[in-house]
């Protein structure tokens, strides 16, 4: 999580003449014979100790009144398991980089407390650790992603908490089988710190790619558990931090980090609730230039290892918004509406096109905090929008890509980046292949034009439509709260029809649609 603010473009809107019509859209598959496939951990989440994420959010704790299962939340269990999550990272975040993991062992009444200086002074009190994480991750068959702290921790406390977890025998494994844990974890991806140009360490590229090199040499594996070793990557648009770390350290790591959030102007994010129209193409705008980001360092990554060993993260993405009146400014809590929604649907079309390098995406954040999944309240919990299309996008998990020709009136948005001037197309799409099964889902992101949609399939071999799932409010402002659960929700589409070879469908305005065809 980054706690530097930094000055982003203002962005300008020139909106789309005749509004409110209905708009002919041709979208043409270009299916390849070697295509990368979407690696499921394109899904992947993110949960930092920060507001609510993890306490009231995941954990309430054995002894709570609120219906938990070994102190997990039941109803958000239920919800991650539905939401078939690949990867998790844990525990930050800039919190990572003050976390010490022998305060989050043992009995739970002798572990010490700290204070959350990067999130608002926040007294922590270590009763989520190492145990409940790795336990929370088996649970629901969620590969974990460890962040080990660089910025204040030594070697030696990172290469012993990888043998705590993963080593069968010797004086770590005894360690933990005393605190109730005989069989070792699997842990497969190691990130050695976090943001460490900024909250992780403030060091120099240079500085940070030696003393990565230096801490994964002691990232030992144990007993047959082999490690995916991640490198601190870049912010945004830094594309020296990414040239510098993998000239100096790229022949030491499995994969390099990548941190974008969709923030317009960090000085004044504007309320997550309650924006105009303006307000909504800036925001999809911003949420777009990814592509040209992901891009760059794509290339600089190929200039260095033209074959992709070396895989890129974007471990940190989502909106970012001003929090909630009345809630702790420090803890990012934010409401989440169909906007959120659709910048999820867009970055998520966006990152299938890198499917060759991108290999995992961590959206920020599970719970409570940011654009996450499920925002909870005593033991009360709702989904959000973001939340029902990764649930609607689970068909595209390890699917090939399928390249897409969209032939679609885009929208301007201007930026005094003139280097980085966006346009956000009326319509988004992406679409995958697994086991004969042929996913769509697109997007029409026009506030008041409806898209009528032709897809020609004789190059997907495809005759028939196995289901439709559409994700739309009233208003494009409209979100989930605990008075009102379920004001934006999927329901079944059955818009489209296959006629002469040809799908086609009318796709409504700020709406999602996924479809599946056999």
């Amino acid at each position: 999580m980054k706690c530097q603010l930094l000055t982003a473009a203002v962005l300008t809107l020139v909106t789309l003449p005749n509004m409110g019509k209905t708009v002919d859209v041709e979208i043409v598959p270009e299916p390849q014979k070697e295509s990368a496939i979407v690696s499921p951990e394109i899904y992947g989440q993110f949960a930092e100790h920060l507001g609510r994420c993890i306490y009231g959010g995941i954990w309430v704790g054995e002894d709570s009144e609120i219906p938990n299962i070994n102190g997990y939340r039941s109803d958000v269990v239920e919800a991650f398991r539905a939401l078939q999550i690949p990867v998790l990272r844990w525990p930050g975040g800039c919190f990572a980089d003050e976390y010490h993991w022998r305060d989050g062992i043992g009995p739970k009444e002798d572990r010490p407390t700290m204070v959350n200086s990067n999130w608002g002074g926040t007294v922590e009190d270590n009763s989520f650790g190492t145990h409940e994480f790795f336990n929370f991750c088996e649970l629901l068959g969620i590969e974990p992603y460890l962040s080990a702290n660089v910025g204040s921790g030594t070697v030696e406390e990172m290469a012993k908490w990888v043998e705590y977890i993963t080593a069968k025998d010797g004086p770590m494994a005894k360690e933990r089988e005393k605190n109730g844990r005989k069989e070792p974890w699997h842990l497969k991806y190691l990130g050695v710190g976090n943001e460490s140009w900024g909250c992780g360490g403030n060091f120099t590229p240079e500085e940070y790619a030696n003393v990565y090199r230096r801490y994964q040499t002691y990232a030992r594996d144990f007993d047959g558990n082999k490690l995916y070793k991640i490198a601190s990557g870049a912010s945004d648009y830094d594309y020296n931090w990414t040239d510098v770390l993998m000239k100096i350290a790229g022949h030491h790591m499995d994969g390099l980090s990548l941190h974008y959030y969709t923030v317009w102007d960090w000085d004044k994010k504007g309320p997550a609730t309650g924006f105009t129209p303006d307000s909504y193409y800036y925001t999809l705008g911003k949420a777009l230039e990814i592509d040209s980001v992901v891009n760059r360092h794509v290339q600089i990554m190929d200039k260095y290892d033209p074959k992709k060993r070396v895989d890129l993260l974007l471990d940190e993405w989502g909106t970012w918004w001003d929090v909630e009146p009345g809630t702790n400014p420090w803890h990012l809590y934010q409401q989440n509406t169909m906007r959120d929604a659709m910048v999820a649907a867009l970055s998520l079309n966006v990152f299938h096109k890198y499917a060759d390098r991108l290999k995992m995406a961590n959206i920020a954040q599970v719970a409570n905090v940011l654009q996450a999944m499920v925002l909870t309240e005593g033991d009360k919990m709702v989904l959000t929008p973001t939340y029902y299309v990764f649930k609607m996008y689970i068909p595209h998990q390890g699917g090939t890509f399928i390249p897409l020709d969209i032939k679609s009136p885009s929208m301007p948005v201007a930026s005094e980046r003139k280097d980085f001037e966006r346009s956000v197309p009326m319509v988004s799409a992406t679409a995958t292949e697994k086991d004969g099964i042929v996913t769509i889902s697109l997007a029409n992101t026009s506030l008041e034009d409806k898209a009528k949609i032709s897809i020609p399939l004789s190059a997907l071999k495809v005759n028939k439509i196995e289901g439709g799932e559409i994700l739309k409010g009233a208003d494009v402002k409209d979100y989930n709260d605990f008075d009102n659960p379920n004001k934006v929700a999927p329901k079944e589409f059955k818009g489209a029809k296959i006629k002469k070879d040809v799908l086609e469908l009318e796709l409504p305005e700020a709406s999602i649609v996924t479809l599946s065809l056999k």
